[in-house]
């Protein structure tokens, strides 16, 4: 896959996985035009999507949305929590993730937590060699989160698809991650006194 189709894929998909508002079919309308010219599985998962989410209105979408994505740490779209669920670790991702994003002169105008999926996919997008990066470095818990869609027969899981379509194969340390995650899920430990944000957009 072409750098440039990379960027697509992961522009598409921080689209498709961000909270349908009222927009949501003209945003469908936009994805479809974008991958027009993206060949490969990637881009047929996408489109696929696209296709199935255009007979629901914004409101039942919304609805479909705010059940199918939680954080139980087996669908949560917040990525850090895969890997270091309600501890102090999680707090010190979160910086690291600002960080990164500054250094590379960005700033997500979303308001959500900067491990939120569709704001690191729009960062790949935006700086594809540092942002690429991110998104193999949280392969296990895009794996997690795809295997937690795929049990649920959850049409988001074709996008997640499409997105690992776009890294490296899996490597042995990421399968044993994701075995362990699987098997133990995220860490337990509370953050002390101090309770991390709510999750804006419906998603809890």
């Amino acid at each position: 896959m072409s750098r440039h189709d990379g960027r697509l894929i992961h522009q598409a998909a921080s689209l498709l996985l961000s909270y349908p508002e009222e927009d949501w079919t003209a945003r469908l309308d936009l994805v479809r035009t974008a991958l027009g010219p993206v060949g490969g599985a990637a881009g047929e998962r996408l489109r696929t999507f696209c296709a199935e989410a255009a007979a629901l209105s914004a409101l039942d979408a919304g609805a479909a949305y705010v059940s199918t994505f939680d954080r139980s740490g087996r669908r949560t779209l917040h990525m850090t929590y895969y890997g270091d669920g309600d501890t102090r670790r999680r707090g010190e991702s979160l910086l690291d993730l600002k960080t990164l994003y500054r250094a590379h002169g960005w700033q997500p105008g979303t308001g959500e937590l900067p491990d939120f999926l569709p704001v690191m996919l729009e960062f790949a997008a935006r700086v594809p060699g540092p942002g690429g990066r991110l998104l193999r470095d949280h392969r296990p818990g895009l794996d997690l989160l795809h295997a937690g869609l795929a049990d649920r027969r959850s049409g988001y899981a074709a996008v997640v698809e499409a997105v690992l379509l776009t890294l490296p194969r899996p490597t042995s340390a990421d399968r044993r991650a994701v075995g362990e995650r699987a098997a133990l899920g995220p860490p337990a430990e509370r953050v002390g006194r101090t309770v991390l944000p709510e999750v804006p957009g419906g998603v809890r």
